[in-house]
């Protein structure tokens, strides 16, 4: 089995945060990470774009779900700014049937020292493989449903809605 992993920015994949939450991007940190992780799963990795999430459009959600209906494989990954990552899931669990997706992010760049970047690939490497159809949010450990995740910002965590 081979995962899809589609790159699209966020936190995750940030070189560095400037003053005013201004989001820098160099490179794609993924192929550093899955083999600091030591990766044994063949992943093919794309990058759609390198964005923060807040600046994402209709468009940039549109490019995503047309990439992933295109897409051969039925196990992906989605890197993905976490302010908006409920939004893009919503899309998909609303216009994407037979493929198992999960979209992970982090609250810290993985250059960081206290980076949860590592954790959540892995976590969602190890989900994708697991899960039954349908599109996931993995955060932390914790897998949610599309339909049932929101990011509370104040505590900087996701949670359930119901």
């Amino acid at each position: 089995m081979k995962i899809k992993l589609f790159a699209t920015g966020g936190t995750i994949d940030c070189e560095q945060i400037k003053k005013g939450n201004k989001y820098v991007f160099s490179k794609s940190h993924l192929p550093a990470m899955l083999k600091q992780g030591r990766c044994k799963v063949k992943i093919d990795r794309e990058v759609l774009m390198m964005k923060d999430s807040l600046y994402m459009t209709g468009k940039d959600r549109e490019k995503i779900l047309k990439r992933c209906k295109s897409c051969a494989n039925k196990k992906i990954i989605i890197t993905h700014g976490t302010d908006t990552m409920c939004e893009t899931a919503k899309i998909l669990g609303k216009n994407l049937k037979g493929k198992t997706v999960v979209l992970l992010g982090a609250m810290a760049p993985y250059n960081q020292d206290n980076s949860d970047a590592l954790f959540n690939l892995g976590g969602g490497v190890i989900a994708v493989q697991s899960l039954r159809k349908g599109i996931y949010v993995i955060m932390n450990g914790k897998i949610f449903p599309w339909n049932n995740v929101k990011k509370n910002k104040k505590l900087g965590e996701f949670q359930e809605i119901k």
